[in-house]
């Protein structure tokens, strides 16, 4: 037990990565995958790279998916077993969590104590696992949300179904008993502090980060003629998953509002929306293109599927603004990648947005849903896009998936020292006076209340 407790107090040397609802192997911009994906992998891959092992545990979606997979040397992806394959939204997956976590306990037990040094979960559903866990194993559970169901129904957009009341008791619960948790701002932590009680000492923000030599600056006119866009069009890109959180439909009634103002742009706009449709999306999934042609702007449209990270960075590059216009975000990822592309932003006020944008700097950030302020918005940034692009790229320097590592490793180190702390704690022998001699003599077995 001393060498367990003495690796704890230093940097882990392996980490059970609890990924439910959605693989890191799976391709962002569809389904369930998005920022947390890209997120999990960027991570994994810089733990492994600094010679911590990862473990990263989600739940199989496909008989087809081998139970365990390389994802990168030192980054290992567990499929467990837990329910039909396929089928299943997350908000049927509660069901699924004992199954879930009887798999993860049982990999664990299959090793000597102490095989894991800490558990992080990502999102909710993971976090309900990762509290069983961190009390099975006797290691410091870190938790991060991505997003939080009081935020989102706070904000929810028309036609979206609120997030139900078991995923509210569901996030209070793991915020009430993870040893620490990562925000991706200022702003999230806030939120954590003054809609769920959380402990101000123990969240931590984290800025996740962006990988600056993947999305990087390039030629545009070269990235225009691999994705078959004339060289003179003006571009409006909208990356991410199909359904009313992202509103790809304000971009779209932008659009349209922009071709009324000037109809001699019609000749020359294209807005590009690449992603599929994900959550309540699903319930319409041509809505947006049924959208579209009601506007009478379908022929200015292009609907793509979601693009690997190359292909992702070519569209960046050849788009004249990104188009963040979503009713939340825990941060804004896209926004970030478009930046480290030279590409300038036009993004919603909320959420982690301000952050991942600099307003005036960077992009513009807009503070209402109106049409009319977005296009406004886009015509400021068309007008100084030579300025705003070099303010992109100098702000999305600023973010690095090493920095954002780099603390993730502090936050394990300390969290574990504590653990190891309190548990040696709780072996000291309370002292009580003796009555007879006055002296002060150790109670066999008694312990100090946790």
């Amino acid at each position: 037990m001393a060498a367990r407790r003495r690796h704890r107090s230093a940097a882990p040397r392996r980490v059970a990565t609890l990924s439910v609802h959605t693989s890191p192997l799976d391709q962002p911009g569809a389904g369930d995958a998005g920022g947390m994906n890209v997120y999990v992998v960027e991570v994994s891959r810089r733990l492994a790279a600094r010679g911590i092992e990862v473990e990263v545990f989600t739940r199989a979606t496909s008989s087809d998916l081998p139970p365990v997979a390389e994802m990168t040397p030192g980054v290992t992806v567990r499929h467990v077993s837990a329910g039909p394959f396929e089928g299943l939204g997350k908000e049927e997956l509660p069901a699924q969590l004992c199954a879930f976590t009887a798999a993860v306990l049982r990999e664990e037990a299959q090793h000597e104590p102490g095989h894991y040094d800490v558990v992080h979960s990502h999102y909710w559903l993971s976090g309900q696992v990762g509290w069983l866990a961190r009390d099975r194993w006797s290691v410091p559970l870190i938790h991060t949300a991505h997003t939080l169901a009081k935020v989102k129904n706070a904000a929810l957009a028309a036609g979206d179904s609120p997030e139900p009341r078991a995923r509210v008791i569901g996030e209070e619960q793991v915020v009430a008993e993870a040893d620490r948790l990562v925000a991706n701002t200022d702003d999230e932590a806030r939120q954590l502090v003054e809609h769920y009680g959380a402990d101000p000492r123990r969240t931590l923000v984290v800025p996740p980060g962006v990988d600056l030599d993947r999305f990087s600056p390039g030629d545009r006119a070269a990235a225009r003629r691999e994705l078959g866009v004339p060289r003179g069009a003006v571009v409006l890109l909208f990356v991410g998953r199909i359904q009313p959180l992202k509103a790809p439909d304000l971009l779209l009634e932008t659009a349209a509002r922009m071709l009324a103002e000037d109809p001699a742009l019609r000749d020359r706009l294209e807005v590009h929306v690449v992603g599929a449709p994900s959550g309540s999306g699903l319930d319409a999934p041509r809505r947006l293109e049924e959208m579209a042609a009601r506007l009478g702007i379908g022929d200015r449209v292009r609907f793509l599927p979601p693009q690997h990270a190359e292909r992702l960075a070519l569209h960046y590059r050849a788009a004249d603004v990104a188009v963040v216009p979503s009713h939340n975000e825990s941060f804004g990822l896209v926004a970030l990648e478009a930046q480290a592309c030279g590409t300038p932003v036009v993004a919603a006020a909320v959420g982690g947005l301000p952050t991942a944008v600099r307003d005036g700097v960077s992009g513009v950030l807009v503070g209402t849903r109106e049409p009319a302020d977005y296009a406004a918005a886009i015509r400021a940034v068309l007008g100084r896009r030579e300025l705003l692009s070099a303010g992109a790229r100098r702000h999305a320097g600023t973010f690095s998936w090493d920095r954002t590592v780099d603390a993730l490793v502090e936050a394990y180190t300390a969290a574990g020292a504590e653990m190891a702390a309190a548990a040696a704690l709780r072996r000291v022998p309370v002292l009580r006076p003796a009555r007879a001699l006055g002296a002060v003599l150790p109670v066999p077995g008694a312990q100090v209340a946790r």
